[in-house]
């Protein structure tokens, strides 16, 4: 039990860490999630080692938990969900939560946080979108307008799927939770985009640029051009705009570290209080 309580304690602490740092600079470092796996793994392998018996069952189960999470991260980054610091910290967070010696009770482990996370990231975000949205409710509005006016053909489409799929469960009754998702997803989306568009922009001076930065649109500099790509800007790219001196477009997210640390806590309750996973 020992091991786990000091697994459980080094992952809180290095994500409250990953979260201050996130609400202050809108990033994680790197060094913060690599310093999570050397610690973890660094401590698997010497428990084994110095243990009540000599096991390393506990050591390789941290290993396939960063295979496994590392992959995760990996698929969310690529999918675009991820910034590459929440990817690097999921991957860190592999090497912590293989609480058991074998890996049949650490998959179920894995898929068990994975759910919390995304239930929790799901809600988290909502909250922390309509907060923004209320707290910038006239440049919301406006967007929302110029949003709904640009994707009227998309509503449309979904629209004529949410009326069959809504006649169609007086005989499939499982059709009317579709169909009410088609109804409301478009608007979902809008709202979100809206308040991508009109709240999360701002104009950031060159020497407050950051690695990682994610330009907003294409920036221009002579015969050269800084494209905005989803790994950010460089460092040798921050340099070439802070020669321009020109204040630069950076897109910023909503810091989503806090749903890694309501998913790791959820995870240590149920584990500990052993509730019943009714989903």
């Amino acid at each position: 039990m020992f091991e786990v309580v000091f697994l459980i304690c080094l992952g809180v602490i290095w994500i409250i860490a990953a979260v201050a740092h996130d609400f202050k600079t809108y990033e994680v470092p790197n060094w913060l999630s690599l310093s999570l796996i050397v610690f973890a793994l660094g401590f698997r392998f010497f428990y084994g080692l110095f243990g009540s018996e000599i096991n390393f069952s506990f050591f390789y189960q941290g290993l396939i938990g960063l295979g496994i999470f590392t992959i995760l991260g990996t698929l969310f980054y690529y999918s675009r969900i991820f910034a590459g610091g929440d990817a690097k910290l999921m991957m860190a967070l592999g090497a912590v939560i293989p609480f058991y010696s074998n890996f049949q009770d650490n998959f179920y482990l894995f898929l068990k946080f994975l759910l919390l996370f995304l239930i929790s990231g799901a809600i988290y975000g909502l909250v922390m979108a309509v907060s923004i949205g209320v707290r910038n409710r006239k440049l919301f509005r406006k967007e929302f307008g110029k949003q709904f006016k640009k994707n009227k053909k998309k509503l449309l489409v979904f629209m004529i799927f949410g009326i069959v799929f809504l006649v169609s469960s007086f005989f499939v009754f499982e059709f009317l939770v579709l169909s009410i998702g088609l109804f409301v997803f478009p608007y979902l989306y809008i709202a979100a985009k809206s308040i991508d568009e009109s709240c999360m922009i701002k104009k950031v001076p060159p020497e407050k640029l950051t690695e990682g930065d994610l330009l907003y649109k294409d920036v221009k500099i002579g015969n050269k051009k800084i494209k905005a790509t989803w790994g950010g800007l460089s460092k040798e790219e921050i340099s070439l705009l802070k020669k321009n001196k020109k204040e630069i477009l950076i897109r910023y997210g909503i810091p989503y570290t806090p749903a890694f640390l309501i998913g790791f806590i959820l995870l240590v309750v149920f584990w500990f209080k052993g509730l019943p996973w009714v989903f």
